[in-house]
């Protein structure tokens, strides 16, 4: 009985989509175990560029060999039209892997009266320099919880001035990062009872109510744990202002995120 042209080359686009299946939920675990753990993959970009390449790794790569893939051809021209194909899928995913690294979290920075989440596109050039060794993009290092320190002289406030004209603010500074304990009177002064948000958003209350289930659920020694202490701050980031971080009021911890407008 004759093969049918389909044959072979559906078997040929099923192992290529059960491939790159297989590397796509690897990336997920580098995406949502490592580089944006805790939901922050909503904060910075990474949940549409993580589809963005599962789209072009996944679906335009295999749909690409069912295009190209025929097996009357000479083989070294099947060999040539896989090997175009895998070119494309790895282009497409250093770039994604690439624009991912560069958005993700590395650092949770208080400022003022809220925290702001700093990536390393958020680095103005001029502040390269000033960079610990921890902050690289491609780093398997968690976010780390950080103050911007006061500023000290007329030539710090001019320089911060200027910047904030331009629209780089405190957080984004490295030379003005502190450790966090630091601004530990700072946090307290500004960080807020959760009875507020919860007043601000009625309608919001099953969120609110996760959150605190998620934050209550790893608890540390010495931390709080009735839900309705913990205290809660605004959370910037450069694609949204509507975040707010719930923190414990005995060690300062993070606990939880929620997305809701922390200024209303």
């Amino acid at each position: 009985m004759p093969v049918s042209l389909n044959e072979p080359r559906c078997k040929v686009v099923a192992t290529h989509f059960a491939v790159s299946l297989f590397f796509a939920t690897l990336l997920a675990i580098l995406v949502f175990r490592l580089w944006f753990p805790e939901g922050t993959h909503r904060l910075s970009g990474g949940w549409q560029l993580f589809w963005w390449i599962v789209c072009v790794d996944v679906v335009c790569g295999p749909l690409l060999t069912l295009l190209l893939y025929n097996p009357h051809k000479p083989k070294w021209e099947r060999y040539t039209d896989l090997a175009l194909v895998l070119l494309i899928q790895l282009a497409a995913l250093g770039f994604g892997l690439h624009s991912l690294a560069q958005v993700r979290p590395l650092a949770l920075v208080f400022e003022v009266d809220r925290f702001r989440v700093v990536s390393a596109a958020d680095i103005v050039d001029a502040d390269i320099d000033h960079l610990p060794g921890w902050f690289r993009p491609w780093s398997a290092t968690s976010i780390r919880t950080l103050g911007a320190r006061p500023l000290t002289s007329e030539n710090e406030k001019w320089k911060s001035l200027e910047a904030a004209l331009q629209g780089v603010e405190a957080g984004q500074r490295p030379w003005r990062w502190q450790d966090y304990e630091k601004s530990r009177p700072e946090v307290l002064a500004h960080a807020r009872p959760l009875a507020g948000l919860q007043a601000a958003h009625p309608e919001k209350r099953m969120l609110i109510d996760s959150a605190i289930e998620a934050a209550l659920s790893e608890t540390l020694a010495r931390e709080e744990r009735d839900g309705q202490g913990l205290l809660w701050l605004p959370l910037v980031s450069r694609r949204s202002m509507e975040w707010v971080v719930l923190i414990d009021p005995l060690t300062l911890r993070i606990r939880a995120y929620v997305p809701l407008d922390g200024f209303k």
